[in-house]
């Protein structure tokens, strides 16, 4: 037994405590006294103030009710007006998850009815509200955890051993280095990696879907070693950030992967929509659904502003980035106050729709890592209402000449702008009632968005909760799901618009559909998130009126003849001013900047402006370029 434990002992009673496990950073008592668990006197209080750790005290496997009889006991127990769904217990670890209609009903006034779950069952309840939209793909995911529940919390407790063995050791000679093997003076790959005399962390692992030269990270530098790797720590759950993780676990990785519970859904998602792209297009995928699986298994997940060590001298906590669903900017405090350090991620310094901007106030800040997709002294995006009016104005004109609009999008976070968009322009009567078809895994993001909306803003929150009122049910929504209904909204519907996958026309049915609407002049295509360099959505944005697809074992060439059109305003990311703005109002101000994540142009050009105006140290580096940061 470590320090900690026998630390925590000292301030228990012996006899009461039948195991101590990790939890991560976390730790976890069991007691098999059930008088000790339903009320232990303010005990387990005194020992988190000693030791300043999280602890939870449960009840040990050995005395929970049986599931059946339990499961009978929580119903009985929550009025049936909450509108109780699944009940899905994990017995290694004495919880249980309720998802419910109307979770404060079933938390019951000043949580009376948890109390009641507690004491006759002896299972530790959590409530989760019931997802408006059912995704079976969200069901696999979460059934991965319980599945492997055992599993688990033995990876969990060697986690935990990771971060606190030697954790009263003193920490002589401290140091920071940062390799950037991936997204330095580029979008897509984006692979950080913090090194210290004690930590190996990579922060995201993406896959540039762009570049079929180098697509991915470049693991095969010599700092690198995945044996050594201690965590890794996902920003959000898109390609180019992502979707190179179950890599690492097919070549050897066991360790944790730190991220929000929707990143580790969506992540999930567009990992097998990665797979399927690639099969699509006559590829062997670098990886499979069993890895994808190991991924789910390693996830550790955690809310905003939660502290957490994640080795013996790092500790990080995640804050709102405004980007996407569950986004995160991982801020690091490394070393006993030694240095602190934020990774931005991809932000949003500015409300959207969906979701509040990005935060700027930190406990302590000297360096920032900031991404510079939109950092161009050209990047000047329109305002939000400016955006809604030409996209309004597109569909129309499309309709009126009888064509359908394709928009190509992310699955994640444009694709819900632009739905919530179309929704309260026809709600507000500024535009007749038009099919909009959801294709590829748009439908399940969206799903997942309303498993967890209180990552939302708060407006889409209450509109959520609300059946009635829930903007992505609306009747206008009419998913896709299988090649014939694609078929035929091409061939047999009229005027409508089309949200499909993949966003940069790289494979997926936005592809499909092209090749099917190009050539006809009334059909419009629509781009609203940014075109990776090399993409074939970048070559028709920038005005190619023909390209080649592969038709069987021949190619065809297909000619551009509908309108093309780019609609700034839904972007995700923040725009140079944004960007500028948020360095202004960052508490603590930085006292470097490290610009990462846009072209060579971009990020140069943010980069000297940073300096020039805030009198800060600025830096771009290369991709396999190290930084000494402290």
């Amino acid at each position: 037994m470590n320090e900690i434990s026998r630390e925590i002992l000292k301030h228990l009673p012996a006899d009461k405590i039948s195991d101590i496990n990790f939890e991560a950073a976390n730790i976890v008592l069991y007691t098999k006294e059930k008088d000790f668990f339903l009320n232990n006197n303010g005990v387990i209080k005194k020992v988190v103030d000693t030791i300043k750790k999280r602890v939870e005290l449960r009840p040990d496997p050995s005395i929970t009710m049986d599931v059946e009889k339990a499961e009978k006991e929580i119903r009985s127990l929550i009025p049936e007006e909450a509108g109780i769904g699944n009940i899905i217990f994990d017995p290694q670890r004495s919880g249980v998850v309720i998802e419910a209609d109307k979770p404060g009903l079933a938390i019951g006034k000043q949580g009376m009815i948890l109390r009641e779950i507690r004491a006759k069952t002896f299972w530790v309840p959590l409530i989760r509200r019931k997802p408006a939209i059912r995704s079976q793909l969200i069901e696999d995911i979460r059934a991965v955890l319980y599945q492997n529940s055992d599993y688990r919390r033995k990876f969990l407790d060697k986690v935990g051993h990771r971060i606190y063995d030697g954790w009263m050791r003193e920490k002589k000679h401290e140091w920071i280095r940062l390799s950037y093997l991936g997204g330095a003076r580029q979008v897509g790959r984006s692979c950080l990696f913090l090194q210290t005399p004690e930590s190996r962390i990579l922060m995201d692992c993406g896959i540039n879907v762009a570049d079929d030269s180098e697509p991915y990270p470049y693991l095969e530098a010599p700092e690198f070693d995945i044996n050594e790797l201690d965590a890794v720590i996902l920003s959000h759950a898109h390609t180019d950030h992502c979707a190179f993780i179950p890599y690492l676990f097919k070549f050897g990785y066991k360790g944790p992967v730190y991220c929000t519970t929707p990143t580790r859904d969506v992540a999930a998602l567009l990992m097998i929509d990665y797979i399927k792209i690639q099969r699509a297009e006559g590829k062997d995928p670098i990886y499979d659904t069993d890895q994808i699986k190991e991924f789910v298994k390693h996830t550790i997940t955690l809310e905003y502003e939660e502290v957490t060590d994640v080795t013996p001298d790092v500790r990080i906590t995640l804050y709102n980035a405004g980007h996407i669903l569950g986004s995160a900017m991982v801020h690091l405090h490394v070393g006993n106050g030694l240095h602190n350090l934020l990774y931005s991620g991809d932000q949003k310094y500015g409300r959207t729709m969906l979701l509040d901007p990005a935060v700027t106030r930190f406990p302590r800040l000297e360096t920032l890592m900031l991404e510079s997709t939109y950092g161009g002294k050209e990047n000047v995006m329109p305002n939000r209402q400016e955006t809604d009016d030409d996209l309004m104005r597109i569909i129309k004109e499309t309709v009126e000449r009888g064509g359908k609009v394709l928009i190509p999008t992310l699955g994640v976070g444009r694709s819900q702008e632009v739905m919530l968009a179309i929704e309260n322009m026809v709600r507000t009567g500024r535009m007749q009632p038009i099919p909009v078809y959801i294709d590829g895994m748009v439908w399940d993001v969206t799903a997942i968005h309303t498993t967890y909306p209180e990552y939302l803003n708060n407006s889409i929150r209450k509109l959520i909760f609300h059946k009635d009122h829930n903007p992505f049910l609306h009747e206008i929504f009419k998913r896709v799901g299988s090649q014939k209904e694609r078929m035929q909204v091409i061939e047999d519907t009229g005027a409508c618009v089309i949200l499909a996958t993949s966003g940069m026309l790289q494979g997926g049915p936005s592809v499909e559909y092209l090749k099917h609407l190009a050539d006809n002049p009334k059909n419009s295509l629509g781009f609203v998130n940014y075109q990776g360099e090399g993409s074939l959505g970048r070559r028709i944005q920038k005005g190619e009126k023909e390209f080649t697809m592969k038709s069987g074992s021949s190619q065809e060439i297909m000619q551009v003849k509908l309108q093309v059109h780019t609609v700034e305003g839904f972007s995700g990311h923040s725009s140079r001013i944004q960007l500028m703005n948020f360095i202004n109002k960052c508490d603590p101000r930085p006292k470097k900047v490290i610009v990462n994540h846009g072209e060579n142009s971009r990020c140069l050009d943010l980069a000297s402006t940073v300096h020039k105006n805030f009198r800060i140290e600025t830096i771009a580096p290369r991709n396999l370029e190290v930084v000494r940061i402290k």
